[in-house]
């Protein structure tokens, strides 16, 4: 099993990223908002699972020890595979997964794509009491400025002018909870759902 890989980020493309480890090229399957933390050339560390099949292995990365966690729960519940625990974790923290499951709210999962209404009732009743949320603190501490520079650099690479990218990742980290203030690809995930799609990007306007 190869838990963790260790490396030069060599490529990324879509949510592929290839990982240099011993002059070996790896091809690692992440997330989109976790593509938007990586920077090519830079040395990354991504947790991993390797899926393993009669004509295929896979390694699948994660960002944290939580969503690697919780990609294997998932990957546990009958008709959840690993491309569909991954657009799961594409579409939610895992805080978020755990307040749903929690909560029996399993409309949260049906609004991932490829999962229906029976495997999201599934995932509630199988995920049940194996998932602790992180309360959510009036007075956590503001995330350090590296992880907001961060989320603002992330978004002006995709298009947004500076001043949008600023507000947005303001918008993110006041409106975050627990431990989805220190993470880029959480805070990334709530900037973009703030900015819409019907946002007008500083590229598109030259």
């Amino acid at each position: 099993m190869i838990s963790s890989v260790r490396g030069t980020l060599l490529s990324l493309a879509g949510s592929v990223a290839v990982i240099e480890v011993g002059g070996i090229g790896l091809a690692v399957a992440i997330t989109p908002q976790h593509a938007l933390s990586l920077r090519t050339g830079s040395e990354v560390t991504v947790h991993t699972a390797l899926i393993v099949r009669e004509d295929d292995l896979s390694l699948y990365g994660f960002a944290d020890r939580d969503e690697l966690s919780v990609f294997d729960l998932l990957r546990g519940v009958t008709g959840v595979g690993p491309k569909s625990a991954m657009g799961v974790l594409a579409a939610m923290t895992p805080d978020e997964i755990a307040r749903a499951v929690n909560s029996e709210n399993d409309s949260a999962f049906r609004k991932v794509s490829g999962i229906g209404p029976k495997t999201a009732k599934l995932i509630v009743l199988s995920l049940a009491g194996k998932l602790v949320a992180v309360a959510p603190s009036p007075s956590a501490a503001a995330p350090q400025p590296i992880v907001r520079d961060s989320v603002v650099q992330a978004l002006i690479g995709l298009g947004w002018n500076e001043k949008s990218a600023q507000d947005a990742a303001d918008e993110a980290i006041s409106s975050a909870a627990g431990a989805q203030r220190e993470s880029v690809p959480a805070l990334l995930r709530l900037a973009l759902s703030e900015l819409g799609p019907s946002a007008v990007r500083e590229g598109a306007a030259r």
